[in-house]
């Protein structure tokens, strides 16, 4: 709860971000997540457009436990055109739990000013069991907003992880504004789903 504490804070201060796990050359972001499993505030600084490096500190709500990764994301591939915006990551982790304690995936999107569409694989090493957490995402902008303009979209996010062998889907609202962004789910399987984002 205090993740999320702090990240409306965040949003409360603030005044062109776009969902991306990777920020500009030089640039820094703060991030924080939280739903059923588990709650993280992650940082992250990209030496290039490429790649990012950082740090995300978790706590495991299924097992438990809190400890860190230090993770590395890399941009596979993107592709630009006039009316849209298509790319695919590379995703990985080391837990401070040791070298038998990591994880690592893809994840990419597709959008245009109207419509988007997302999904994440990512396979988890532990200790305790192995498990696989993976995401689908589509959605839409019910208005298109000029730069600088709070932007919306309305999305419908299904979620499903090996660990508790359920699927969920529900809806997603996530808007975005200058520095910031902010995703809000929530169903009676998974709870609340929450991503905020500062870009620095």
């Amino acid at each position: 709860m205090g993740i999320k504490i702090l990240f409306l804070f965040f949003v409360i201060l603030s005044n062109n971000i776009e969902a991306r796990p990777i920020s500009y050359s030089g640039g820094s972001t703060l991030m924080g997540f939280s739903d059923n499993m588990m709650d993280s505030i992650y940082y992250h600084y990209s030496p290039t457009y490429k790649y990012s490096i950082g740090i995300e500190s978790v706590q495991n709500k299924y097992f438990n436990e809190n400890y860190s990764y230090i993770r590395f994301t890399y941009l596979l591939n993107r592709k630009n055109t006039q009316t849209s915006q298509r790319n695919l990551y590379f995703q990985s982790g080391l837990s401070s739990k040791g070298l038998d304690n990591y994880f690592y995936g893809v994840h990419g999107d597709w959008e245009t000013r109207r419509w988007f569409l997302g999904f994440g694989l990512k396979e988890v090493e532990s200790a305790y069991r192995n498990y696989s957490d993976k995401y689908y995402q589509v959605g839409v902008a019910p208005y298109l907003g000029e730069y600088g303009d709070l932007h919306t979209w309305i999305l419908i996010k299904t979620k499903v992880n090996s660990l508790t062998n359920k699927t969920s889907t529900y809806p997603v609202l996530k808007f975005f504004k200058g520095n910031f962004l902010i995703e809000l789910g929530y169903n009676n399987k998974t709870e609340w789903d929450t991503h905020l984002m500062y870009r620095f």
